[in-house]
């Protein structure tokens, strides 16, 4: 888009992540895309866009609704179990997945998209009168809202309020640093373990995405678990598992849940059937085989494969029907009551009872 940027000024705001280029464009710095822009353009994300000689965000404090979600639906399984999470997304994506399931969000080119509107410290004071632990970056990829992600981060830390970050780890290391440092865990989605797939399906690459996962585990206290979307043919094959849960075992270390959901056809990758709930399972025992402690499988009914089980003698820790938790073998520091093997998470002395419920929450029109 050219020519004078439509951009609602209230919720238009000054960033620093960009550079100014010698043809005169400005590129955007926070993803390796790095979109260089003339002036009124907009980026891939839609929502960061060229404004004068530098680059803008133009849905601070805007959202595409929220929401109170059980915690698992992150997924995150070992971060504050049956807790209720305040969750909420924006407009746009910094990838363009063919295969996106929450397409009618993250591929949005419409304000209209954007409906309701609330300000860090207005969400900081919600999530506590609401009594959820957490505030989730989700439904569309908090990178491309950052600054909005981290003021609001900020705010909940003040305020004892915990906060996720739900992505795709798309993120250069500078603006990657500010966005995490306030941030208490991730569901990283770790699209497929090959480059091609990612220049075909995705318009990224893995290796930013690789980067993001060794810096997350290594070089800061957020708590990480990661998601792969198994598509049929395409990012299923015994090789490509063995490759990649290998790799996280080897750089990540064994405790790093991964999740492993279902495809359903979507968007624009409609001629690939439903994952079978068999490919699921075998992607399980391949990472199980490979030294991953905790696998789950997600987007089906498997109670007993979305449970879980004590790294050291197999005993049910958290027992899971859907969002449901159903049983408890923790002691109140996290180890297992049977042998006393600790169970890596953040937990704490008893489950949240949220269970499934899903109940919006309104703030005030953003029009």
């Amino acid at each position: 888009m050219t020519g004078p940027l439509d951009a609602d000024a209230r919720f238009t705001v000054a960033t620093r992540y960009w550079t100014r280029l010698d043809d005169g464009r400005v590129r955007c710095d926070v993803c390796p895309r790095g979109c260089a822009l003339n002036e009124g353009q907009r980026g891939l994300c839609f929502v960061r866009a060229r404004q004068g000689d530098a680059i803008v965000l133009t849905s601070y404090g805007r959202s595409s609704g929220f929401c109170v979600d059980p915690i698992e639906k992150k997924p995150l399984n070992h971060f504050l179990p049956g807790t209720p999470v305040l969750s909420f997304g924006t407009a746009g994506c910094n990838l363009a997945c063919r295969f996106c399931q929450n397409w009618s969000i993250s591929k949005s080119r419409e304000t209209d998209t954007l409906a309701d509107a609330a300000g860090p410290e207005l969400l900081a004071e919600a999530a506590v009168k609401l009594g959820c632990r957490a505030i989730a970056f989700t439904y569309n990829d908090p990178v491309v809202f950052l600054e909005y992600a981290a003021d609001v981060a900020r705010a909940c830390r003040a305020r004892g309020v915990r906060t996720v970050a739900v992505t795709a780890g798309y993120i250069n290391p500078e603006p990657r640093a500010e966005f995490y440092a306030s941030m208490d865990a991730a569901n990283v989605d770790l699209k497929a373990f090959d480059e091609g797939f990612y220049r075909k399906l995705t318009g990224g690459h893995l290796g930013a995405v690789l980067d993001t996962l060794k810096y997350l585990r290594h070089e800061t206290g957020v708590w990480v678990e990661i998601t792969t979307l198994l598509i049929p043919g395409e990012n299923d094959s015994e090789a490509e598992l063995q490759a990649l849960t290998g790799w996280v075992v080897e750089n990540l270390g064994p405790d790093v849940p991964l999740h492993f959901s279902a495809f359903h056809p979507a968007w624009r990758l409609t001629d690939r059937p439903n994952t079978p709930p068999a490919t699921l399972a075998r992607a399980r025992d391949i990472a199980r085989g490979n030294g991953v402690r905790h696998v789950y499988v997600g987007n089906v009914h498997d109670p007993a494969r979305q449970s879980t089980y004590c790294a050291g003698c197999g005993t049910p820790l958290i027992v899971r029907a859907g969002y449901e938790i159903t049983g408890w073998g923790l002691t109140e520091a996290g180890a297992c009551r049977s042998c006393g093997t600790p169970c890596a998470g953040v937990f704490e002395a008893a489950p949240g009872t949220w269970g499934s419920r899903r109940v919006p929450v309104r703030f005030r029109p953003a029009g």
